[in-house]
């Protein structure tokens, strides 16, 4: 009997961490997973049943196979929606939010802030910078100007957008953080982006050393990511 490889355990690990930690604010996500399961199973099932060969086999795996499928689908939405509600309101969160952007974005977090702990993140991608706010609307707003211009000063020729992460008028929520960031155009080519981040290098080298503000910030959600993936 061959006992389990610890990438296999440390992956079983990780997706039943997960679903403890969606639980905790979505408690009918075992519900759901399970509708989704029969569903699917239904589904798989009954299309496979015209298939040629035995029976019973077909339909059955076609049926497990779309079943666990639809299932994961489900599970991956629901997780990702706790883990944005549970984060919702913290410091930090859309730092840990933007951390979901995958390869050919780099991002900044916290590179300007107030010492009631307002933060300005920064996002190096296709549309350019994007400067993103969270904290106090006024106080950001304000911090926003100043940090544009700043980058002005070294990127004249790179575009730049302004972003405050919040629920009120004007903002964009955290769910929807990633996705309005990915969907502000392409401005920046990858062969430009090199000489973009090392004119940023020496901007935040002349920076005053500051310590950060206190207080506990959201874990980065790249490791929920990949959870969901089976990594």
């Amino acid at each position: 009997m061959s006992t389990p490889t610890p990438e296999k355990s440390s992956r079983r690990q990780q997706l039943v961490q997960t679903y403890r930690m969606a639980r905790k604010t979505d408690t009918k996500l075992g519900l759901w997973m399970l509708g989704s399961f029969v569903l699917g199973f239904a589904a798989g099932f009954a299309l496979f049943a015209f298939l040629p060969g035995p029976i019973w086999l077909f339909p059955v795996i076609g049926g497990l196979l779309i079943g666990l499928l639809l299932m994961m689908i489900v599970f991956g939405r629901r997780a990702q929606k706790a883990a944005y509600n549970q984060m919702d309101g913290q410091r930090g969160a859309a730092a840990a939010a933007l951390s979901m952007l995958r390869r050919g974005w780099k991002v900044d977090s916290a590179v300007a802030f107030t010492k009631q702990q307002d933060v300005v993140h920064r996002v190096v991608g296709p549309p350019g910078i994007i400067l993103v706010g969270e904290g106090s609307p006024a106080r950001v707003k304000q911090l926003l100007v100043t940090e544009r211009r700043k980058h002005e000063r070294v990127v004249a020729d790179t575009e730049i957008h302004e972003v405050v992460c919040g629920n009120g008028e004007g903002e964009v929520p955290l769910p929807k953080l990633v996705k309005h960031v990915t969907k502000l155009g392409k401005s920046l080519k990858g062969s430009d982006m090199t000489d973009v981040l090392f004119r940023l290098k020496a901007l935040d080298a002349n920076r005053s050393n500051v310590p950060l503000p206190k207080g506990p910030v959201p874990t980065s959600m790249k490791g929920h990511r990949g959870n969901l993936r089976g990594r």
